[in-house]
């Protein structure tokens, strides 16, 4: 991409993963994270802790990062931060570390929204992943977001749908909650769902205008469902737990590949990528790659360790902007709403 010799850090702290990356010219040369093992006790996420825990993580992660990609903080040419969306608290941490390392080494600052990280994540340089060609459309799939996006170049994105109340990671961490198993529990799911019917249990997909998405309908009838079931067996979900997982999963997959079929077919674009937390799904990737048989698609699905949050993402985001000119001021701020 460039005749220069470009060293971007780039740190990404937007939930409850404190994690620093450097790219040298598009190419990852390390890709640390930390993760925050205390949130599993809660069900999930407690925002308090997050950023308590990023204080902590935040100084020995970038000095890990450095070291294994052989580079000193002299030789960097600018750093690359996310921004939003996310838990301000969270955001906070790494926004503030960023200016002030900047500042202190006098070079650029950018920020990152970690939306488009998930989508640019596809352009990091990585032997045997091909790069999606313009127009494509982005499925971003986690946690705290569903949603798709036309990208007509690196930076000019248009959100086409997104969900209108919970994340798709939701249905599956709240599922998961309901049947008794751990946090996260998508991962146990997708597990879980290999071994059992996909068809043993039907459960109605919701209906949404357009290419927006809801899965709060679906959480709850997933709870009435076992509510109802457990009162006629209490041993309901220990004796049928495979086929439940791998009929709650074939239903949320269903609903995406709808709305990917019609995002398709609206926007007259076969190209699809995929990213985010969720795209880690083994499910998700085999209903992608039937679709390249099914209805034409080129489905593009990047590396496992670029898919869930990560700095890589924010880095490769960092470089491109780098070559624009495209910095921050050091009075930016967080937002924790940040739109794309």
């Amino acid at each position: 991409m460039s005749s220069q010799n470009i060293y971007i850090l780039g740190i990404e702290s937007s939930c409850d993963d404190t994690a620093a990356s450097i790219i040298y010219n598009g190419r990852i040369l390390s890709n640390v994270v930390a993760s925050q093992k205390i949130h599993e006790e809660y069900g999930g996420v407690v925002p308090e802790l997050a950023s308590r825990a990023h204080q902590q993580n935040i100084v020995p992660v970038v000095h890990q990062a450095l070291e294994k990609a052989g580079v000193t903080k002299n030789q960097l040419q600018g750093i690359a931060f996310t921004r939003g969306p996310g838990l301000m608290g969270s955001l906070l941490v790494g926004t503030s570390f960023a200016k002030s390392l900047a500042y202190g080494l006098n070079i650029p600052l950018i920020d990152v929204n970690h939306m488009q990280g998930h989508i640019l994540a596809h352009f990091i340089d990585e032997d045997g992943f091909e790069k999606p060609p313009f127009p494509f459309l982005a499925m971003t799939i986690s946690g705290g977001h569903t949603q798709i996006v036309k990208v007509d170049n690196y930076f000019d994105m248009t959100v086409i749908g997104e969900t209108i109340d919970d994340a798709v990671g939701e249905a599956f961490d709240k599922s998961g909650k309901i049947l008794g198993l751990n946090y996260p529990a998508g991962p146990e799911i997708d597990r879980r769902a290999a071994l059992g019917n996909p068809n043993a249990f039907k459960f109605t997909k919701p209906k949404v205008d357009g290419l927006n998405f809801s899965f709060s309908g679906f959480k709850t009838a997933v709870l009435y469902f076992i509510q109802r079931e457990v009162k006629a067996n209490p041993n309901f979900i220990e004796d049928n737990l495979n086929d439940i997982c791998a009929s709650i999963q074939y239903t949320i997959i269903g609903i995406l590949i709808d709305k990917l079929k019609l995002a398709t077919k609206q926007r007259a674009i076969n190209h699809i990528a995929i990213g985010g937390g969720v795209s880690a799904n083994s499910g998700i990737r085999q209903a992608l790659k039937n679709g390249e048989q099914k209805f034409g698609w080129t489905t593009y699905i990047p590396k496992f360790e670029f898919t869930t949050d990560n700095a890589a993402m924010i880095a490769i985001v960092g470089y491109l902007k780098y070559l624009e000119g495209n910095f921050a001021e050091q009075d930016v701020v967080a937002s924790a709403r940040l739109k794309i």
